[in-house]
C-alpha cells in the first residue's frame, strides 16, 4: 500500500531557525531518487541546495516559492510506495522504536525527539502541556437541570470614533467637544496650531479659524506611500543585519588609518603578471594586500585572536582563515580562505578568485562562510578611499583596502605622481591594545609599500 512521508525542512547550519524556498526543481508526480536534488532554499547564510531522503513520486509540495518556512516544518509528501491500496499520511518520519535507535536518515526522529537533518538535528518536538485548573470539579452524573431563561445581553455603549492618523503618524491634540466643532464648522484640525497646553487645540483656535478670512492652501508634504517600497527583511540580509549590531554592541570598536604609498607594490603586480608562473592568473592588489595582512599577523598574533566572555578567555589562533567580504544579489557575505597562512602569493590569487565567482553566483556554502578569523574588505573596487569597517562576530579585526589613485607624494624631497591607497583597520580594544593595532596595521602598510620587506618576516 502507498506509504506517505513528509520531509521536514532541515537545519542546514548550526544554529539556523528558518529558511526561505527558492525554487522547487520537481513538481506532483514527479518520480524522485534517494539524494535527488528537489528544492533550493536560502537560509540566512547562503542558498542551498536540499536532496530526497527517499525513493518515490511527489504527491504535494506543502510550501511556494518565496515562503518563509521554520526548521521542522514539513515541506513536501512523498509517496515511498505507489501503486498500492490509499493509507493516511505520515505526518512526520516515524519516531524511535522503543530501544530508542534509529537509523539516522535525514528527516527521520532521532531519540530525544529531535528531528535528523542535514547538519546536526533540527528543533525539539513536543506536544505542549497545559496544567489542569486546581477548581475544575470531576464531571458528575446526567441529572436533570433547571434552566433559567435566557437575559438578554446589555445594549453596548456607543464608542466614540478614534482620530483618524495623517499618512505620517501625525494626530492633532483637541478635546472631543472641540473636535465636533470643528467638524460642523468644517475646519481641518490638521491645518490649525493649538495654543493650548502642549500645542492642544483650543475652542478659541476653531472659533479663530473660521473668522480668519481665507488663506491659501497650505501644500501637504505628508506622502501617502505610493512612492515608496517594502521589501521583507530576511535571509542574507537578516543575518547581516542582526551579525553587524551584535558586533556594534558587543565588542568596543578602535579603527585606525594610514595612507601609503603601494607604487613598488604595483610595479612588481606588473613584473609577476608577465611571468611565466602568473600566467592566467588574476593577479590583483587584493592579493598582496592578503599576503600582507597574513605576514603581519605573525608579528602581532592578537588581531588573529578571538574574545571567549563564556570561559573568560582569549583564544590565539595559530592559523588564518581569512575573511573576504564580498556583495551578492542577496546581500553582503564574508567567505574564508582556509589556512591562507599556507598559501603563496600565486595560490592565494587563485583562491581569492574562485571565491568571489562563488559568492557572486550565490552557491557560496554555510560552511564557507563560519568560524574566519581575520577579514579584509575592499572598498577600493568601488572607487571608496577608506572607511570604518564593523568587525565580524567573532574576530577581533578587520581592514578595509581603499582604492589606488594617482596622486601627488613627496619622494625624496620632490614631489612626484605616485599609487597612493589608504587603510582602515578597526580591531576590539578588549583582544588589541593601541600600540598593537598600530604595528599590524603599520606592518602591513609597510609589506605594500614595500613588498621586498617580506624577506625579513
Amino acid at each position: 500500500m502507498p506509504q506517505y512521508k513528509q520531509f521536514p525542512l532541515p537545519d542546514t547550519a548550526e544554529g539556523l531557525t528558518e529558511a526561505e524556498i527558492l525554487t522547487w526543481h520537481v513538481k506532483p508526480g514527479d518520480t524522485v531518487t534517494v539524494n535527488q536534488i528537489i528544492v533550493e532554499i536560502e537560509t540566512a547564510k547562503a542558498a542551498v541546495e536540499l536532496p530526497c531522503p527517499w525513493a518515490g513520486v511527489v504527491t504535494e509540495l506543502l510550501a511556494e516559492p518565496g515562503q518563509t518556512v521554520e526548521v521542522g516544518v514539513p515541506i513536501i509528501t512523498i509517496d515511498t510506495d505507489p501503486g498500492g491500496a490509499a493509507a493516511p499520511v505520515a505526518p512526520a518520519p516515524a519516531a524511535a522504536e522503543a530501544n530508542g535507535t534509529s537509523s539516522g536518515k535525514i528527516g527521520e526522529e532521532m531519540p530525544g525527539g529531535r528531528i535528523a537533518t542535514l547538519v546536526g538535528y533540527g528543533p525539539k518536538s513536543g506536544a505542549a502541556k497545559r496544567r489542569a485548573r486546581k477548581d475544575t470539579a470531576p464531571a458528575a452524573a446526567p441529572a436533570a437541570a433547571v434552566v433559567a431563561p435566557p437575559v438578554p445581553a446589555p445594549a453596548p455603549a456607543p464608542v466614540a470614533p478614534a482620530p483618524v492618523q495623517a499618512p505620517g503618524g501625525y494626530v492633532p491634540l483637541a478635546k472631543p467637544p472641540v473636535r465636533k466643532l470643528a467638524k460642523d464648522l468644517g475646519v481641518d484640525l490638521y491645518a490649525l496650531t493649538g495654543s493650548g497646553p502642549d500645542g492642544v487645540i483650543t475652542r478659541e483656535d476653531v472659533e479663530s479659524a473660521v473668522a480668519a478670512p481665507a488663506a491659501a492652501p497650505v501644500q501637504s508634504f505628508v506622502d501617502n506611500g505610493s512612492r515608496e517600497r517594502r521589501v521583507p527583511i530576511k535571509g542574507v540580509r537578516k543575518a547581516t543585519a542582526q551579525a553587524m549590531v551584535d558586533s556594534a554592541f558587543t565588542a568596543p570598536h578602535v579603527t585606525e588609518f594610514l595612507t601609503v604609498d603601494v607604487t613598488p607594490m604595483m610595479e612588481l603586480r606588473a613584473k609577476l603578471k608577465n611571468a611565466p608562473e602568473f600566467r592566467g592568473v588574476k593577479l590583483t592588489p587584493l592579493a598582496f594586500c592578503a599576503k600582507a595582512v597574513i605576514l603581519a599577523t605573525r608579528r602581532t598574533p592578537d588581531v588573529n585572536a578571538t574574545w571567549d566572555s563564556a570561559a573568560n578567555e582569549i583564544v590565539y589562533k595559530d592559523y588564518v582563515h581569512l575573511g573576504i567580504a564580498a556583495a551578492t544579489p542577496r546581500g553582503l557575505v564574508v567567505p574564508k580562505v582556509r589556512d591562507a597562512d599556507r598559501m603563496s602569493l600565486k595560490e592565494l590569487a587563485v583562491a581569492l578568485d574562485e571565491l568571489a565567482t562563488v559568492a557572486r553566483d550565490g552557491k557560496t556554502s554555510p560552511a564557507d562562510m563560519m568560524n574566519g578569523t581575520i577579514t579584509i574588505t575592499n572598498v577600493g573596487v568601488f572607487g571608496v578611499d577608506t572607511g570604518t569597517p564593523i568587525l565580524n562576530p567573532g574576530e577581533s579585526a578587520i581592514l578595509a583596502l581603499g582604492a589606488i589613485r594617482d596622486m601627488p607624494w613627496v619622494v625624496d624631497g620632490e614631489i612626484k605622481i605616485r599609487k597612493i591607497c589608504q587603510l582602515a583597520l578597526s580591531f576590539d580594544h578588549r583582544v588589541v591594545d593601541g600600540q598593537q593595532g598600530s604595528q599590524f596595521l603599520a606592518d602591513v602598510g609597510a609589506l605594500l609599500a614595500e613588498p621586498g620587506i617580506a624577506m625579513t618576516y
